[in-house]
């Protein structure tokens, strides 16, 4: 995990707690060679400050679930069992087929087209060489349309979600042709919102994101024996 030092003008907890989760957020995790150990004084050396406004930020974290603070052993970020990924996926899907219906129905053109620039930066040969900014702009893509549903609470719940959801993400979006999957769906759903068409537009984002739910439960199936292989290892090392 690399940081930026903290700039002392601002309020000091909340600022540290804001950087660590951005830069958690951003690693990939669920990689199967992830470092998930995270070391409390190079923490505090690249944000140039001392232990106690981290150590705050760390059980704030530990609150989130993003990190686990394991007594005599250290910090580690925390994944999601295979099982709780999945009932995520299921949450989000709901979520933003909802939000999608009511874009369908409520969103301006301008705001419906705010989308379209978002997906017209791929194709398959650009997404495939960029996967992380891919990863970033899918994400992204996702939370407009959370934005333009203009439910308040459809998008504070969905953005709990986002804590853990960008880093399932990035690993799936390299893995078969998910990739190339997420394109041709984004076109579908702006097209279904373009159309104005409620059903539809909620019938495509849920199809989208349950594909996700399929490829993990098919696929990620060692994911807890490697979680369990990385502490194992780091229990060696320390013992």
């Amino acid at each position: 995990m690399k940081l930026r030092p903290i700039a002392t003008n601002f309020t000091l907890k909340d600022h540290v707690y804001d950087r660590l989760r951005e830069a958690i957020t951003e690693m990939d995790i669920y990689a199967r060679d992830a470092d998930l150990r995270l070391d409390e004084r190079s923490l505090a050396e690249q944000l140039g400050i001392s232990r106690t406004p981290l150590r705050d930020a760390i059980a704030r974290l530990e609150g989130d679930g993003l990190v686990s603070v394991v007594p005599r052993k250290g910090i580690y970020v925390r994944r999601k069992s295979r099982e709780e990924i999945l009932e995520m996926i299921i949450a989000w899907a709901a979520l933003e087929s909802m939000a999608a219906r009511l874009a369908a129905e409520t969103a301006t053109d301008a705001e419906i087209a705010s989308l379209r620039k978002i997906a017209a930066k791929y194709t398959g040969e650009t997404a495939s060489t960029h996967i992380s900014e891919y990863s970033d702009d899918n994400i992204k893509f996702h939370q407009r349309i959370l934005e333009i549903s203009k439910c308040t609470m459809l998008k504070t719940m969905a953005d709990a979600l986002f804590l853990h959801m960008h880093a399932v993400r990035l690993r799936a979006m390299g893995e078969g042709d998910r990739l190339h999957r997420s394109i041709v769906d984004h076109a579908e759903i702006i097209e279904a919102l373009e159309t104005r068409d409620p059903e539809l537009a909620a019938l495509r984002v849920r199809e989208h994101t349950m594909r996700l739910h399929d490829h993990v439960r098919r696929t990620w199936m060692r994911l807890e024996i490697s979680t369990k292989d990385n502490l194992s290892k780091d229990n060696l090392n320390t013992a």
